[in-house]
Formats: C-alpha cells, sequence, structure tokens
C-alpha cells in the first residue's frame, strides 16, 4: 500500500511502526470542521496506488521482502485490516482500533491482560458468553469476579476498591435493556484505583449511536458481526482504546495467538459499515413502533426509547438513540415459546444487528449457558422474548408478530380487534390475558 498524496510527510506517525497515516485516518474536510458520522462511515482513503473506489483485498499470508518492511506476514499485520482498524478508529473516537475474528475473540484479548489475583467488576445481566469466559477465568485462572447491579452506582462504588484491575460493562444489557451509567461508573472506578481499566461491550448501540470513549472508558469493544457488519456474513470483534499503552498490550496478545481479522472478513466489515447509518436508523424506527404495539397490548416491553423505561433519560444523556433490540414478557414460558415459533418474518436465531428481524428466547439460546439457578438469582424471566428488529417494511412486520399472537393464543382477533381470551380458553395453556385494544 503506497503512500497517499498529500501526506507524504506523516512518517512514522503508525502505532504499529507501518509508514502509513497515523491512526485514525484523517479525513476532516479543510475548513476544519468535522465530517458528520453518516460521511465518515462511508468515507475511505485506502491510498491505494490504483486509486481504488473500494479498498482493495490483500489476501496473502506473507509478503516479500527483507527487516523493516511494513508487512511480512498476515498474523502480524495486513494493508486491509490495517484500513479497517483506522476506519474505525476514526468512528469510534478512538485513538487506535484492533480488528479480531468475533466478539468474544476481543472480550478474550482485554481480559487476557489479567493475572491471578486481580479483582473484576461486572454486571449481573451479561451475554453468555461473557458470563462464560468469565466464569472460566475465575474457576482456572485465580480471577476474582463480582456480579454486581451495575445499573445502581452506590453499589458499584461498594464493589469497588484498590484491588480492582477491571470493570466490565455493557448498555443496553442483553436481555433485560438495563442502562448502565458509563461517566458516573468511570470516574468512580479510576478514583477508587488510577490504573483500573473500564472496557464497555458496546455491541447493542453501535458507534453511530453511542461512544464510551467519550463518556470516560479506556476501552470499548464489540462484536462486528452485529451492527457494524450488518448482514450476518462475517464473525469479527472490534476494540478501541485512546491509552497507547494499552493498545500495544491489546496487539501483542492479538499477535501472539493469531486471532486477527482474516483479509477477506476486513473487506466485507469495510462493505458493510459504509450503511450503518441508514440501518441504524430504520431499524430503530421500526423498533420504535413496535415496542409502542406491544406494550399497548398489555406486555412488559423492555425499550430505552420507551418513556416508561425506569432509565429512559439516562440513556437518552448518554446515547443518540434507542437501538433496535428490545425484549418482552408473556408470564408464561409455554406462551412465549408459541409466540417464537409462530413467526415467519422473525427469524428464530441468536444474534442481533442483522437486516433480518430475528426473535429468540434468550434463557432457551444465547443465555442457556448461565445456569438456571444464577439466572432465577439475577432476575433474569425464563419467558422473556428477544426482538431485533431489521429494516423490512413496518406493516408487514407489524402483521407478522400480530398473527404470531393470535396463533400462540396470546389474544384472539375478532374483526379489527385483539380481543383477550377468557379464563377458560387461558387456563392451563397461556396464564396470563391482554386487554382489548384496537389493531393499528
Amino acid at each position: 500500500m503506497s503512500t497517499p498524496s498529500g501526506i507524504a510527510a506523516l512518517k512514522h506517525l503508525d502505532l504499529d511502526g507501518h509508514d502509513l497515516p497515523p491512526s485514525p485516518a484523517p479525513s476532516s474536510p479543510s475548513n476544519g470542521r468535522k465530517y458528520a458520522l453518516a460521511t465518515e462511515l462511508v468515507y475511505t482513503d485506502s491510498g491505494d496506488q490504483y486509486n481504488a473506489s473500494s479498498v482493495p483485498i490483500y489476501q496473502s499470508a506473507t509478503f516479500k521482502g527483507g527487516p523493516g518492511q511494513e508487512y511480512d506476514y498476515t498474523r502480524s499485520g495486513n494493508p486491509t485490516r490495517t484500513a479497517l482498524e483506522r476506519h474505525m478508529a476514526k468512528i469510534m473516537n478512538a485513538n487506535r482500533a484492533l480488528v479480531v475474528s468475533s466478539g468474544m475473540g476481543a472480550c478474550d484479548v482485554i481480559t487476557r491482560i489479567l493475572k491471578p489475583g486481580d479483582e473484576v467488576v461486572t454486571g449481573d445481566d451479561l451475554y453468555g458468553g461473557t458470563n462464560r469466559l468469565l466464569t472460566y477465568l475465575k474457576t482456572h485462572g485465580g480471577i476474582t469476579v463480582k456480579h454486581v447491579d451495575t445499573t445502581k452506582l452506590d453499589i458499584v462504588k461498594a464493589a469497588l476498591s484498590a484491588k480492582t484491575t477491571m470493570v466490565l460493562l455493557e448498555t443496553p444489557t442483553n436481555p433485560l435493556i438495563k442502562i448502565v451509567d458509563i461517566s458516573g461508573i468511570s470516574s468512580a472506578a479510576h478514583e477508587a484505583s488510577p490504573e483500573c481499566i473500564v472496557a464497555v461491550d458496546n455491541t447493542m448501540m453501535s458507534p453511530y449511536l453511542q461512544n464510551p470513549l467519550d463518556l470516560g472508558a479506556d476501552v470499548t469493544y464489540e462484536s462486528g458481526t452485529k451492527y457494524l457488519s450488518g448482514h450476518h456474513d462475517l464473525m469479527a470483534g472490534i476494540i478501541g482504546i485512546n491509552r497507547a499503552e494499552l493498545g500495544e498490550r491489546f496487539y501483542f496478545m492479538i499477535n501472539s495467538t493469531g486471532c486477527g481479522l482474516a483479509p477477506f472478513d476486513s473487506w466485507l466489515l469495510l462493505r458493510g459499515v459504509k450503511t450503518l447509518a441508514v440501518r441504524m436508523e430504520k431499524q430503530q424506527t421500526n423498533a420504535m413502533a413496535i415496542a409502542n404495539f406491544l406494550e399497548s397490548r398489555g406486555f412488559k416491553v423492555r425499550y430505552p426509547g420507551l418513556k416508561s423505561h425506569s432509565q429512559y433519560a439516562l440513556h437518552d444523556s448518554q446515547a443518540r438513540g434507542a437501538g433496535a433490540v428490545l425484549s418482552f414478557e408473556t408470564g408464561s414460558v409455554a406462551l412465549s415459546e408459541r409466540i417464537v415459533e409462530s413467526t415467519k418474518l422473525f427469524g428464530i436465531s441468536v444474534s442481533f444487528g442483522c437486516v433480518n428481524s430475528l426473535i429468540s428466547m434468550p434463557c432457551r439460546m444465547s443465555h442457556a449457558s448461565i445456569d438456571p439457578a444464577t439466572r432465577k438469582e439475577r432476575s433474569l424471566p425464563e419467558d422473556i422474548i428477544r426482538l431485533c428488529v431489521g429494516i423490512e417494511d413496518l406493516t408487514d412486520l407489524v402483521d407478522d408478530l400480530s398473527q404470531a399472537l393470535v396463533r400462540a393464543g396470546a389474544v384472539r382477533l375478532t374483526g379489527d380487534s385483539f380481543v383477550a381470551l377468557d379464563a377458560e380458553d387461558v387456563e392451563g395453556q397461556t396464564g396470563r390475558t391482554t386487554q382489548v385494544v384496537d389493531e393499528p
């Protein structure tokens, strides 16, 4: 990859030691005004010698040449991956970004800097994979893990100490959609232990809606498999860091273990992230409408865009939107199972962030690795249904969900209205009725 004209004077600024533009890649217009994020998502300058509009795929494991050259082995670095990392650093408001083979791979890299005796404070509503990794570190690595209600700042402060090495957060949480005060916890953690690393899983929001580094976090990471890619055709993990020393430690882990993202997947993610703004806007518009639809039918809905959410104001203060993931409860595991099995447009699948709408029961799927006793202790409802809303036509999505509610036995459709089932209809099968509400 040759050095683009106009920035030839930028030498030795690459954090990896390459003779390339600094990370993040500069792209602000000449008048000094910063481009809007929707523009930054689309704009890339790869510096390709042929001025290719799309960053080329350097599908090569090795590079010819002697010591001191920019690239030698793709495990250590690849031009396509470098272009993606610079682009992601810019979008994440990070000094440096690193990309690996999955979101959990990113979490693994971050937690690999922990050593026996270190203490981690984290939430009581975690993604199942994160919980599984922390449990392993606790059992086999001598790491102390404290699970607390991270929505309550006073409880987090009580758990912090000079021994706290890392605070690991998710917000919104998955699937209870709890909101965590990133700024407040970051300040408290650094006060308790100046060297403490605050890491935030930002997958639910993506950099389009939330920037944890701007709120005081030291590290932000997310699964690029979700919104950043948007099409569920690749797996990737992204780590954003502002502290150069921390970035070097993470890079050492990536280079040592060989978990860096492959060139073709790096290219796919570069392509996918260009449409993040338009996808996310459509998805969260659909999600808001569906959240209102379900809430008006009497279901308990968890979605930070609803003013009925107990932490609506907190989320609004640190994010630029509510996202496209919501969950709701039916009061009956059997009823929830029938609803999930009765949808057509909402595909039954783990994960989220895809242009296609998905539906799942977390306690049976993404969070099944958390044992039932722990789920009960953490107040994770067994009947909870998670919806990951896509870009389909809203009328079709609402109709699909409506028909599923009817087929599952949650409501009866009479004319243009949903009619609550009587006691004889629901006895022994649903454990719930809903109010009469006109169809939209």
